[in-house]
């Protein structure tokens, strides 16, 4: 059972890192879309999907670790 939730967690995890880091693909960023480049900073939204990207990404290696306990 505990296998059972753990898997889907990283499946569910690992389909959310992929959408994340698909929006980040250099020159389509969110700032792109109306107009707006700053390639030096991210600001707004452009920062909070790089952080929970980040965030995203490090649960995914801790739950990968717990796996295989």
């Amino acid at each position: 059972m505990n296998e059972t939730v753990i898997l889907g967690i990283q499946i569910t995890l690992s389909l959310i890192l992929i959408l994340l880091i698909l929006v980040q693909v250099k020159g389509t960023g969110f700032g792109r879309v109306w107009g707006i480049s700053n390639s030096f900073s991210r600001r707004g939204l452009e920062g909070a999907v790089f952080k929970l990207t980040f965030v995203i990404s490090a649960l995914f290696i801790l739950i990968s670790m717990v796996s295989l306990l």
